[in-house]
């Protein structure tokens, strides 16, 4: 469709209607997110585009706290904050993309190769999924496109996966016939910022955007992941979920986030293997005497808790598929006391009169008193924390949190039963 007769359909009951699924009560206010975001494409390049749109979710890490690069069990979903995109294919051969608030961000696709120089860049992100699909076979071309996201940077709802999603919904449409499914795309984003990005992380944060909805995801191997959608309408738990941001700085935080998965890799590897999930439980149990003198009682403690909230994980997705809600919560409270006490990412090393992501649970606690839910989420120490909320007691909870962190602190968010997808 070209961009004029986008810009008229956008504004037409019948959008609102495609798009309900991916934000239900909210549609009505993001088509005038698509509106204003090919407002802002005729304004880039030009208004006799053909224009195909596309959406990526944020997610949200629901079990299995710093669970996925030992190879364990994780629950997660997507959420209603997403990027979108509207694109249309060039003769160029070279990408451009344009994200609101941001400079135009172009790459050659003559040039696949790493570049350190691109290191945690827009930019290598791009070159990153393209690049995987060129040596899936895919003969990627030319496109520019603008971008407009509301998954908020630094809130533990994965904006990065969610653009590496992004531009491998649009590659695989435009360029390969949409042969990659939604793990496939997952995993050629995991690529890029794994190897492209230089930044190891594990592939939650990629699958729960990719794939949608309520998932469960199970990385012992992590080469064919094991994953499900849950059948499960969490409208109809009775719960609203809420992510509020503590406020704190991730500034000067990359030794305290890359000291988990090397303090426990180090005790897998007293018993010859690279993760913990290779480590039987019962063998690290009869080991601890000798795992607290070889590597001292944090990565023994940190190491309890991945066993801990690895078994927790099919629990959790037991009781939702069952109904079992207060069963549901109570795992929930029970992750987050093993991320405070064991895992210990909830204050930094050292930090006396910054606390703020325990200041946060704090409220939680005194919030919800014996309702509902809370735990850290995501990768801790700064960032935001979950909670899971009665309907009842949402506005009060909402309005308290935000008159005690400051305005704007608690997103009241919807689990989105749609992934990476084609609007258009």
């Amino acid at each position: 469709m070209k961009l004029k007769e986008w810009k008229e359909h956008v504004t037409t009951a019948e959008f609102e209607k495609k798009i309900h699924p991916l934000y239900a009560e909210k549609a009505h206010m993001n088509a005038a997110r698509y509106s204003a975001l090919l407002d802002l494409y005729e304004k880039t390049f030009s208004s006799d585009d053909e224009i195909t749109l596309f959406s990526a979710p944020g997610r949200t890490e629901i079990g299995g706290n710093h669970t996925d690069h030992e190879r364990g069990r994780v629950l997660a979903a997507s959420v209603d904050l997403d990027t979108i995109a509207a694109v249309s294919p060039v003769k160029e051969h070279k990408i451009s993309i344009l994200s609101e608030g941001y400079p135009m961000c172009t790459i050659d696709l003559d040039d696949m190769a790493v570049r350190e120089d691109e290191f945690n860049t827009t930019a290598s992100l791009i070159r990153g999924v393209a690049a995987k699909f060129v040596s899936m076979g895919c003969k990627v071309g030319g496109f520019r496109a603008v971008a407009s996201s509301t998954v908020l940077p630094g809130s533990g709802l994965s904006s990065s996966a969610a653009f590496e999603v992004l531009v491998g919904n649009i590659i695989n449409h435009l360029f390969f016939e949409d042969k990659a499914d939604a793990v496939k795309i997952a995993q050629i984003g995991q690529y890029a910022e794994n190897c492209y990005f230089g930044k190891p992380s594990g592939l939650m944060d990629q699958m729960a955007s990719s794939v949608g909805n309520l998932i469960t995801i199970d990385f012992e191997d992590p080469e064919k992941p094991v994953v499900k959608k849950l059948n499960v309408d969490f409208e109809k738990t009775g719960l609203k979920l809420c992510i509020i941001n503590c406020w704190a700085s991730h500034a000067d935080l990359t030794d305290e986030y890359a000291a988990v998965p090397v303090e426990e890799q180090k005790v897998a590897g007293f018993f010859g293997k690279k993760v913990l999930r290779e480590v039987p439980k019962e063998k690290f149990m009869e080991a601890i005497p000798q795992l607290r003198k070889e590597f001292g009682d944090r990565a023994v403690l940190r190491s309890m808790h991945f066993y801990g909230d690895n078994d927790r994980v099919p629990m959790q997705v037991e009781a939702l598929e069952s109904g079992e809600i207060d069963q549901f919560l109570s795992l929930v409270k029970e992750s987050g006391r093993s991320s405070w006490m064991y895992l210990q990412n909830i204050v930094p090393l050292g930090a006396n009169e910054h606390q703020e992501m325990a200041v946060a649970l704090a409220l939680c606690d005194a919030l919800l008193k014996d309702k509902g839910a809370f735990r850290v989420h995501g990768g801790g120490f700064a960032g935001t924390c979950q909670a899971f909320v009665p309907e009842e007691m949402i506005e009060a909870f909402t309005q308290h949190m935000d008159q005690l962190l400051g305005e704007g602190s608690c997103h009241v968010l919807n689990i989105r039963p749609v992934g990476g997808t084609v609007v258009g």
